[in-house]
């Protein structure tokens, strides 16, 4: 107890210069249960409790309201047991062994601190005023007065967060609207997308999350006064801090509050086959057989609108398959399917009045009500409709019962579209909810309902819930987000890279881009080949547009076939390091795609969405931008890089301007580093990961390095869980005589491991070793190129040694 004291009383001084709202009195304090610290104050009662040393929730709950413990986006049980409680007549001091609340009792104050540093601290805390529409939601958020949470910034944070928006990565002095939306043909600037997420990251390795579903605003300090602050039109007063040690503790900490992503199938890292859209199943086999003409390989193909209408407006609804155009779904998913292609179907919660399903629907009442109680209708751009009441148990069952439909005819992934909703006006009521308090997280709750029908249904089958609107949390039910309908231009790639890095770290680690880009006729094969390069290192490798002009490769010039194969087979090449990151993604949290200052914590680093991080060890610089010959890239200080491609080494801390080749984009490896890379497969159904290539970075100024890859069966839900899975081990020493490199492995108890047949491949090795061991055993090999390569067979419950002199 005393270390806390010394500990607030020598950060007291400073923690209070900037008074909070001068009309709230402080009245008395309790530490209610040892549990919640109970602040009460002139207009209502602070609640604060820790959930563990680097997470502490704050709820205000005004005069007349009551406690709403209800969070769409919380998971994780407080049960931080070691709070510990003091009040004096200037402050109630609440504290953990991470963080520590400080109460200033007058003026009244609460401030944020983690190892004695101020972490932030609430400015003029819960207050309501005029509500100022911004422009870009006029007539979408309607309220005379907004609730609003302020807080304090300091001069230097970067702000990161807010969904998915095009901004640049500092979003500092923007106010954003709150209001999930689809941009049609958006570039370069985009202030309002499909995801809208509560929650701010600052530069100083803290988060705030606004753990509260209806609409409303965040804003940056638009104002340029040190400001953060919430805004809503009504619902909870509640927010978490949360703290890491490091980015990587940092996102861990957020997805153990709001979940983690499931580990997806392994099919979901290979290429799809997508566009706007299949219109027949003649059309759909044919596309595939030419993937296996060309020899491209492709892990699925996902059916657009067409599969249930054939025309473009007018069936959305339908929910069922359209026989004059696919005769024998059934029959198509299963002949696929022993292809190695899985079937992806789209749906939306829109059922049109013109649809089979809208009479069904309205008499077994599972749509949204009008005011009056009857099935809400209204006009948008596919017809008119109504939407599925998923708040309702009749909408959930009848919803669900329509999917059991699809993936009994053999359907092994879900696109759910629109989910934003498109179009969804205030007056419709959802049940118990009015549409601007679920407006949000709809898509949030549609996935939940998929997922848990799955879990329910389908146990050991892991989900792909493809989604292009969500909430905070959204990746707990297995959400593979995508940036919604990107324009098909130059501008439209520049802003991908942006997104999906502050999506990652914000838990969404899957968001991915429609690659070549959504909307327009552009037939521009530069720019197509680009965007495929650079979706060789991002989450989720899709291809997809509208059919004006082709989205497959094997529809596009020879040129551009050529280098999209190129792309294409690297992804498939890399799959076992890929699969590793998906698992990573899975246990921490780590998004795939991370930002360079995630390595390098330089200010200059924290706005640089150019060059970035594919898992741990590739540096990846995409070409953006048409006819670029040369490229500047900042490598790192904290490592030597080595060019992936002609094994040139580049020394960190230091700006080169690199040559630009047109079959490849520039991507370095990390020096001594393992890179575990498999043989060529046409389909992840031909991948088990017995067969691998694992390449060590040779760097004499690595002395010790280390890495694991995860492995399992590639569809078992749960499999770590389970124990059906393997972890190898390869962990390399460097002494003055030897290079050593052991191989181990950690297996699960229910796992039964087949043996490897590794070809190690070790990089610039620039003499030939006098001798080579393996497990004592010498073998005469020389090397090629300034690259050894040493093929061994390993069985995993065994160690094996690699032994190399260096002379």
């Amino acid at each position: 107890m005393k270390n806390y004291k010394i500990l607030f009383l020598s950060v007291f001084i400073t923690a209070f210069s900037v008074a909070q709202n001068s009309n709230r009195v402080f009245k008395s304090a309790e530490f209610k249960d040892g549990e919640f610290l109970n602040i009460e104050v002139n207009d209502g009662v602070y609640k604060i409790q820790f959930y563990n040393t680097k997470i502490v929730e704050t709820t205000f709950i005004p005069l007349d309201e009551q406690f709403n413990k209800d969070s769409h986006a919380v998971v994780l049980k407080p049960i931080y047991s070691d709070a510990r409680f003091s009040d004096s007549s200037i402050s109630v001091n609440f504290y953990s062994k991470g963080i520590s609340v400080k109460v200033q009792k007058s003026p009244f104050k609460i401030s944020y601190y983690y190892q004695n540093n101020l972490i932030t601290s609430e400015k003029e805390g819960y207050f309501k005023s005029k509500h100022i529409p911004l422009e870009l939601v006029k007539g979408n958020i309607i309220a005379d007065e907004t609730e609003k949470i302020e807080f304090n910034l300091t001069t230097d944070e970067v702000l990161f967060g807010g969904g998915a928006r095009a901004l640049g990565m500092n979003r500092r002095g923007n106010r954003l609207a709150l209001y999930n939306r689809a941009q049609y043909g958006y570039e370069t600037h985009a202030e309002l997308m499909n995801f809208t997420i509560p929650l701010v990251i600052s530069s100083k390795k803290y988060m705030l999350h606004f753990d509260n579903a209806p609409i409303g605003y965040l804003d940056l300090d638009s104002k340029n006064d040190n400001s953060l602050t919430y805004e809503t039109i009504s619902g909870r007063k509640t927010y978490q801090v949360i703290v890491g040690d490091s980015w990587i503790d940092l996102i861990d900490n957020y997805t153990n509050l709001t979940g983690k992503q499931p580990l997806p199938p392994r099919w979901t890292l290979g290429n799809f086959s997508s566009r706007f859209g299949y219109h027949s199943q003649k059309e759909t086999a044919a596309t595939i057989d030419k993937f296996k003409e060309e020899k491209i390989p492709v892990d699925a193909i996902i059916l657009d609108l067409y599969w249930f209408g054939k025309e473009l407006k007018g069936t959305m609804g339908n929910l069922e398959v359209d026989t004059d155009s696919f005769p024998d779904m059934k029959g198509m998913i299963s002949r696929l399917k022993d292809k190695g292609v899985k079937t992806v179907l789209i749906t939306e919660p829109f059922i049109l009045s013109t649809s089979k399903k809208w009479k069904e629907a309205d008499e077994k009442e599972v749509l949204a009500t009008d005011s009056i109680g009857n099935s809400a209708k209204y006009d948008f751009y596919f017809g008119n409709t109504g939407i599925v009441d998923i708040y309702k148990k009749e909408g959930k069952e009848w919803f669900w019962s329509i999917y059991k439909n699809l993936l009994n005819l053999g359907a092994k992934g879900l696109w759910g579209d629109l989910g934003e909703p498109e179009v969804l006006p205030s007056w419709v009521n959802f049940y118990n909810k009015k549409a601007d308090e679920i407006h949000n997280i709809y898509g949030h709750d549609w996935a939940r309902l998929i997922f848990e029908g799955y879990q329910k249904e389908f146990p050991n089958e892991r989900p792909f819930i493809l989604m292009r609107a969500g909430s905070s949390g959204s990746q707990r039910f297995g959400m593979i987000p995508w940036s919604g309908d990107v324009n098909r231009t130059w501008g439209g790639l520049q802003s991908q890279p942006e997104i999906a890095l502050q999506m990652g770290m914000q838990g969404l680690g899957y968001m991915h881009s429609d690659l070549g880009g959504f909307a327009g006729a552009n037939l521009d094969d530069n720019l197509y080949t680009r965007w495929l390069q650079y979706g060789v290192f991002q989450p989720i490798f899709r291809p997809h547009a509208q059919e004006d002009v082709p989205s497959e490769p094997v529809f596009r010039s020879d040129k551009a076939k050529k280098l999209a194969k190129v792309a294409i087979e690297l992804r498939y090449k890399l799959l076992p390091y890929n699969y590793n990151l998906a698992f990573e993604n899975h246990q921490k949290g780590t998004p795939l795609m991370r930002p360079i200052f995630f390595e390098e914590e330089a200010e200059k680093l924290m706005t640089n969405a150019v060059t970035y991080l594919w898992g741990k060890d590739f540096l990846i610089t995409p070409i953006l931008k048409d006819s670029v010959k040369t490229k500047e890239i900042y490598f790192p200080k904290t490592s030597n890089w080595v060019n992936f491609y002609t094994d040139e080494k580049v020394e960190g801390g230091q700006t080169n301007t690199v040559k630009v080749e047109e079959n490849t984009i520039p991507t370095y490896v990390r020096s001594g580093t393992f890179i575990p890379m498999t043989k060529l497969v046409q389909t992840t159904d031909d991948y088990n990961g017995n067969t691998l290539e694992i390449h060590y970075y040779f760097d004499a100024s690595v002395k010790e390095s280390k890495r694991e890859l995860y492995n399992d069966n590639g569809l078992l839900s749960n499999a770590f869980e389970k124990g059906e899975y393997e972890i190898l081990e390869f962990e390399a020493e460097l002494t003055r005589r030897y290079l050593e490199i052991d191989f181990e492995a950690e297996l699960g108890e229910n796992w039964n491991s087949s043996e490897k047949e590794i070809t190690l491949i070790i990089h610039n090795i620039n003499w030939n070793p006098k001798k080579i061991k393996v497990n004592r055993k010498r073998k005469r090999i020389s090397s090629e190129n300034n690259t050894l390569s040493i093929p061994v067979k390993w069985n995993p419950n065994k160690e094996l040694k690699v032994k190399i002199t260096l002379k």
